[in-house]
């Protein structure tokens, strides 16, 4: 469901996959081709949440915000199952993995990945291009150019899969 709260109302562009079972709440920017999934909540009550072209939001993940910490998510990003997404910058080209929590003004820079289960604290900064792994989470080392290609392929594989489920799905009666 899409839902306005006051006066904040999301601004989805067309084309964006959005499942019945998601909820889109408030100030929530979605850019075009990119795909929310099955039980995934964006909670934007007290700042921003921007998402951009061709992301990938997928099932069960939580994505909120705090009074003037905005969420903002680049372009080609896949955000993997049912994550928490709390207040961060997520750059163009990230990868984020299985149940992973991300917190306030943390930073992934461009074309990295956190691996599953990560746990991101406040106020990390991690460069570009890097594999991002731990608890709390840690660079590991640099990504090679066949990481970075899978990156882009995963999210122009979203892009395309959330065009067949806007315009295949059907509920049955």
């Amino acid at each position: 469901m899409i839902y306005s709260l006051g006066d904040k109302t999301p601004r989805i562009a067309d084309g964006v996959f959005v499942a019945d079972s998601a909820s889109v709440i408030g100030d929530v920017e979605i850019g075009p081709g990119s795909s929310i999934w099955f039980s995934t909540v964006l909670r934007a009550d007290n700042a921003v949440i921007r998402i951009g072209e061709c992301s990938n939001i997928q099932d069960g993940t939580v994505i909120h915000v705090d009074e003037g910490i905005p969420t903002l998510i680049g372009n080609n990003v896949t955000v993997g199952h049912s994550t928490v997404i709390h207040g961060c910058t997520l750059e163009d080209g990230c990868l984020i993995g299985i149940g992973t929590t991300i917190l306030d003004h943390a930073v992934i820079g461009r074309e990295s990945i956190v691996g599953a289960n990560s746990l991101i604290t406040e106020r990390k900064t991690f460069p570009a291009r890097t594999l991002i792994l731990g608890s709390p989470g840690k660079v590991v080392r640099d990504l090679t150019d066949e990481e970075i290609a899978l990156l882009h392929w995963s999210a122009e594989h979203y892009a395309k899969n959330g065009t067949h489920y806007r315009t295949s799905l059907k509920a049955l009666p």
